[in-house]
C-alpha cells in the first residue's frame, strides 16, 4: 500500500495562517447559524422539540431540520420561533455576524470578583470576559494578600492555567504539590480539588485562566 506524502510547504502554509497548532476558523453557513441560535435559545428556555413546535406552529420535523441547519426558513416561520422564544427575531441572526470581537481591559481596571477564596485574602480581579461561542474564558489575576490562607478547596468544571508572576507558593493539585515561582506554569483539569497550600513569599500574584463550556 502506497503511503501519502506529507505536503512540508502545505502544514508551513496553515501553521502561519492559525498562529498555533489550533485548526482554521470554520465559516457556518446561515442556515446552520439560525440553527445554532434556536437551539441554543430552546434549551435556555427549557423546552423541547415537541414543545417549541408547537408553541411556534411549526412541525417538528421542520423545526429538527432547522436546527440542525439543513434548510432555510422563511422570515415567517423564522418569526414565529422568535416570537414562541420570547426573543427578537434579529437575535437568530447574531451567530452569523462576520465581526470577530474582543475584550479589552486597561491596566488597573480589572472587576473585582467575589469568589470562594475571597473570604480567605485572595483578591480576584476579571481580566476579560468571553463574548461568545462554546466556551467560556475567565482570565483573572490573583492576588494573595498578607493576612491571606492557604486554601486548597477550590474546584470546578474546566481547565485552568496559572502563571506565577510574583512570590512563591506550594500549589497542591489531588495529590501532588508544585514549588510555583515566577515564570512558573501549571495547567491542570480543575475537576480536583486544587489551590494554594503553603504562601512562601508575598506579595503573591499569578494569572489564572478558568476554560469551561458554555451552558446551553
Amino acid at each position: 500500500m502506497k503511503r501519502k506524502k506529507i505536503d512540508a510547504k502545505a502544514i508551513e502554509a496553515i501553521i502561519l495562517a492559525t498562529g498555533s497548532g489550533a485548526p482554521e476558523s470554520v465559516s457556518h453557513t446561515l442556515e446552520q447559524a439560525i440553527g445554532h441560535q434556536i437551539r441554543t435559545f430552546r434549551k435556555r428556555n427549557g423546552l423541547t422539540v415537541a414543545e417549541l413546535s408547537e408553541a411556534a406552529n411549526v412541525s417538528t420535523g421542520m423545526l429538527s431540520k432547522i436546527e440542525n441547519g439543513q434548510i432555510s426558513s422563511s422570515l415567517t416561520t423564522l418569526q414565529s420561533i422568535a416570537k414562541a422564544l420570547n426573543v427578537p427575531m434579529t437575535l437568530l441572526f447574531a451567530a452569523f455576524e462576520e465581526r470577530r470581537d474582543c475584550s479589552y481591559v486597561s491596566a488597573g481596571q480589572g472587576v473585582a470578583i467575589q469568589r470562594r477564596g475571597t473570604k480567605v485574602g485572595h483578591q480576584y480581579n476579571l481580566l476579560g470576559h468571553s463574548l461568545g461561542g462554546d466556551i467560556n474564558v475567565e482570565p483573572y489575576l490573583i492576588t494573595l494578600t498578607e493576612d491571606a490562607a492557604p486554601y486548597t478547596a477550590f474546584q470546578h468544571e474546566g481547565t485552568e492555567f496559572i502563571y506565577m508572576l510574583t512570590g512563591e507558593v506550594i500549589y497542591s493539585h489531588s495529590d501532588r504539590e508544585y514549588h510555583l515561582s515566577p515564570g512558573d506554569a501549571l495547567m491542570f483539569d480543575s475537576g480536583a480539588l486544587h489551590g494554594p497550600k503553603q504562601l512562601l513569599s508575598a506579595p503573591m500574584t499569578y494569572l489564572s485562566v478558568i476554560i469551561y463550556p458554555r451552558e446551553s
